[in-house]
């Protein structure tokens, strides 16, 4: 009897610890994948922000169309660039959550125009 229990217990262990080497091995693998392709990562990620809040900024306030279908002109690939728009302001930030996000204004005059870094 008292081997049945020491023997469950020592199961319940083998789980938690099999988790925990699962959760480091899974943080250790985002870890190599930023290392290595970070810089990658980051440059695509600018380049789809900029192309989805300047076409997407024409799309709603030259074109006048619903912002939700400006996302069907995206290009395949682009399923991780998210739309938000300030309609005072005139103005549409496409984001890559935790990584990018770039906003385009409408200006009278010049057209949608993507606002300075930083």
């Amino acid at each position: 009897m008292a081997t049945a229990k020491l023997a469950a217990k020592r199961t319940g262990l083998n789980r938690r610890f099999s988790w925990l080497g699962a959760g480091a091995l899974l943080v250790l693998g985002i870890g190599l994948v930023a290392l290595f392709y970070g810089s990658a990562i980051a440059g695509y990620a600018a380049a789809g922000t900029g192309y989805g809040a300047k076409n997407a900024c024409s799309c709603r306030f030259i074109a006048g169309r619903d912002l939700n279908s400006c996302k069907s002109d995206f290009v395949p690939g682009m399923e991780a660039v998210f739309l938000s728009e300030d309609a005072d302001a005139r103005s549409v930030t496409a984001f890559v959550p935790l990584i990018e996000s770039q906003t385009a204004t409408f200006r009278e005059g010049y057209g949608c125009v993507l606002e300075p870094a930083g």
